[in-house]
């Protein structure tokens, strides 16, 4: 074999050894960068018993309501997702909040009359071949005793289930909300608080975030 050959030879096999030791890597690699799965959380006492008629993905606009519910519209959506980061396809992803002044459409709430029928309470839908998902909604509020949030459930076609809260950035009452304070990891903690941005680019007046779950 001639000197340049050789050389060839050699840079060549340098080459393939490094690949060969990335390839080894890779597992450790991914196991490394694997995502935090997103944290259990209570149900709570208010999902519903039974579902509305409307029960579509856009909470706001209820069919054969008079008005669009109270409250400032809300844009959430996000991606679901395993640990490993694949999209969960056709992942079913539910959702359920009080209304503008504090109230659920559930047999147990108080002051159930004064509850704003122009508010679905609660919706569903499915999460498409890249993981996304999308609700329109209102802006979450407080009421006694919890800080601003939506209940989430995710249903994987597997059958691994996920109910979990979305809570909001800047809010005074988080750090004092059992629920939320109940998350001990602060990775988990960072996952399930979500900054609400204008969105005009959406719906004038409206509000925008992005609530990305992980399944484990």
């Amino acid at each position: 074999m001639s000197p340049s050959s050789y050389s060839l030879f050699r840079r060549r096999l340098l080459r393939a050894g490094a690949g060969a030791t990335t390839l080894l890597a890779a597992p450790a690699l991914v196991r490394a960068q694997a995502l935090v799965p997103t944290p259990p959380q209570t149900e709570g006492p208010f999902y519903p018993v039974a579902l509305p008629s409307d029960a579509d993905n856009d909470l706001v606009s209820v069919r054969g309501a008079g008005a669009a519910a109270r409250g400032v519209v809300t844009h959430i959506t996000g991606r679901v997702r395993d640990t490993a980061g694949l999209p969960i396809v056709g992942a079913r992803v539910e959702i359920w909040q009080c209304d503008a002044q504090g109230l659920y459409d559930h047999p147990r709430q108080s002051d159930l009359g004064r509850r704003d029928q122009g508010f679905q309470g609660f919706g569903q839908t499915t999460a498409a071949a890249d993981g996304t998902y999308r609700f329109r909604t209102i802006r979450p509020v407080a009421y006694s005793g919890r800080t601003p949030h939506i209940h989430f459930r995710v249903v994987a076609p597997d059958d691994r289930r996920l109910t979990t809260q979305m809570y909001v950035a800047g809010e005074a009452g988080n750090e004092r909300d059992g629920v939320f304070r109940a998350i001990r990891d602060p990775r988990q903690r960072q996952q399930v608080v979500v900054s609400l941005v204008p969105a005009a680019g959406l719906e004038p007046g409206a509000l925008a975030g992005t609530f990305d779950i992980v399944l484990a």
